[in-house]
């Protein structure tokens, strides 16, 4: 099927244009089986999506709405598009959960001013399951009825892109690493509390890299993460910016991180050690206080454990905290991403401060990495995950790795380098490298 343009369907601007029509139908879930074997081989990296955690999630492909925009206001324009959409649209949804009938999933750059756009994507055939309820959606324009009917069947299984070549993008390590020891400079002097650097990586194959291959690598390797993929961008997260769901909102904080072993009563005693790290128990505790303090506009009850646990990864572990609270406003959950980013997690503290010093050290430009991803329903219920351990694609053979790593007083350079490899190493290994 021809996607569509945006203009073809309804927008903020209130031309007319054709009505979405969403039809959504209960199936077994036993026919479901693998979301992740049902995404057909895309023409582009962009042409499929996915949002899946142990074996549960959504998937989808074909487009037939997009929405992009840039800048301070990429948030509010995003959600103004999607609420006429979706007011809009001609809805048989016989499920009506969170998750069925209209759905957008989205990627949104992590600066106001990125060079990267901010984007929604309907898909044309969504694919859902959530324990034994699983549900298909279809979404066309008014001008063809949506089926709903055809049967799901797995895929032709994603070609290995063979040999590929990993080389430093933007900054070497070396010159990372002096980035760092400025930032630390800097926290000393009093400028800010906490800063956090990223540094990226090229990575190029041989052969073309089926985002497919991606994804069910990184499900089989890390299956307690979200892994997503939104409009060329592809990665697994292991950190939830916010999920909302009939007026529940809760969001998991990861802020200390140490590498593991493969020495399970090795990584045990390092387990110890990151929760009594007085380093990573500042780090963690300023990414906390500012999810709680941006929450609390919008709830009216919140819960804030008083001590982090220790997340384990298959590559490390992270201090943790889960935030929960009750919204008491009309904010979607986009609208709530919005208000949580940037979190310290991935700028720092003070805000301002720590992201004029991304500005300044990190000599990139992070376009959709570690902003919020996700998908958002009709009734604005929907997850948010922070966009981690991922990679941009900017040709069929060659994807951007991202990493980083939260600086504060105590930091040293050579340990936070140690850190952005081991959150490269997801993304590394998926490719094979």
């Amino acid at each position: 099927m021809t996607s569509p343009s945006p203009d073809d369907v309804p927008g903020p601007l209130g031309h007319s244009r054709p009505a979405l029509v969403v039809r959504t139908i209960s199936v077994p879930a036993a026919q479901v089986g693998d979301l992740l074997e049902l995404l057909p081989e895309p023409v582009d990296a962009g042409d499929i999506v996915s949002w899946v955690r142990k074996g549960e999630g959504l998937v989808g492909w074909g487009t037939v709405a997009t929405f992009r925009s840039r800048g301070s206001d990429r948030f509010a324009r995003a959600q103004e598009w999607w609420r006429t959409v979706t007011a809009e649209a001609i809805v048989r949804d016989d499920v009506d959960e969170p998750g069925t009938g209209p759905i957008a999933f989205g990627s949104m750059a992590y600066s106001s001013h990125s060079g990267t756009e901010s984007v929604l994507v309907v898909p044309e055939v969504v694919v859902g399951r959530r324990g034994d309820l699983a549900w298909v959606t279809t979404t066309t324009t008014a001008a063809a009825v949506p089926t709903a009917d055809e049967p799901l069947e797995s895929q032709t299984a994603p070609v290995d892109p063979g040999e590929v070549a990993f080389t430093d993008s933007d900054l070497t390590k070396e010159r990372w690493a002096a980035a760092v020891e400025e930032a630390v400079s800097r926290i000393n002097a009093g400028d800010l509390d906490k800063v956090v650097l990223a540094r990226s990586v090229q990575a190029t194959a041989d052969e073309r890299i089926d985002p497919r291959w991606l994804l069910t690598r990184l499900a089989e390797d890390y299956d307690t993460t979200w892994v997503f993929a939104v409009d060329g961008l592809v990665g697994a997260t292991p950190e939830m910016l916010v999920r909302l769901e009939r007026g529940l909102v809760t969001s998991r904080v990861l802020a200390g991180t140490i590498r593991r072993t493969g020495d399970d009563s090795h990584d045990l005693a390092l387990a110890g050690s990151l929760a009594r790290s007085s380093k990573d128990l500042e780090e963690h505790e300023y990414a906390v206080r500012s999810v709680a303090e941006a929450l609390t506009d919008h709830t009216s009850s919140i819960n804030v454990p008083e001590s982090p646990f220790v997340l384990h990864l298959n590559n490390v572990m992270h201090l943790a905290t889960d935030v929960a609270g009750v919204v008491d406003d009309s904010s979607t959950s986009l609208a709530l991403a919005a208000s949580l980013h940037p979190s310290a997690a991935v700028c720092g503290t003070p805000t301002a401060d720590a992201d004029r010093v991304i500005a300044e050290l990190e000599d990139m430009d992070r376009g959709r990495y570690a902003g919020p991803v996700g998908w958002m329903d009709a009734s604005g219920d929907g997850e948010w995950g922070i966009a981690l351990r991922c990679g941009s694609y900017d040709a069929p053979n060659s994807l951007r790795l991202y990493a980083g790593c939260g600086i504060v007083a105590g930091s040293r350079a050579e340990d936070e380098v140690a850190e952005s490899v081991a959150k490269l190493l997801p993304m590394r290994t998926a490719l094979g490298g």
